[in-house]
């Protein structure tokens, strides 16, 4: 398959996100949970996102994933409860969007840290995915995903 990898640098992305450790299997109902529970705050102080939802991967176990969900917003705004004030950081970063059903990503992202090893980058450790369309809308064969990895 052909990756279009890009390396960028980026600004520092303020985000309201909610954290938690999960399984796999329970993890798209977390991240709707947590959609919505943020959406619905952000309608409340009359805010919008400033983009698409994410995902952010702290490790890939995937009996006790540590993930962070969200969505970027035009500026700081204070959290409340679970939801929390945070940010992607900004700097290098490599990225490649991916087309087609969440489970069978693995191969872009093999295909992501093999670039980054050819090409001398390492990795901070968080995978980020930022989801522009939902399984509830499309077909899984049209999920549009953008896989990005933050850099040292």
């Amino acid at each position: 398959m052909n990756y279009k990898i890009e390396l960028t640098e980026e600004a520092i992305q303020p985000v309201l996100s909610i954290r938690t450790r999960t399984t796999v299997d329970n993890l798209s109902e977390e991240i709707g949970k947590a959609y919505g529970v943020i959406l619905q705050y952000l309608k409340e102080i009359g805010e919008e996102p400033l983009g698409v939802a994410f995902a952010a991967y702290y490790n890939m176990d995937m009996q006790d994933l540590d993930v962070e969900m969200g969505f970027p917003v035009s500026k700081p705004l204070e959290g409340k409860g679970e939801i929390k004030a945070s940010e992607i950081p900004g700097g290098k970063q490599v990225s490649c969007m991916y087309k087609g059903p969440y489970k069978e990503m693995e191969p872009t992202y093999n295909a992501m840290m093999q670039w980054m090893k050819d090409n001398g980058h390492t990795a901070t450790g968080a995978a980020y995915e930022f989801y522009y369309n939902s399984p509830m809308d499309v077909p899984e064969s049209e999920l549009l995903t953008k896989i990005v990895f933050p850099l040292k």
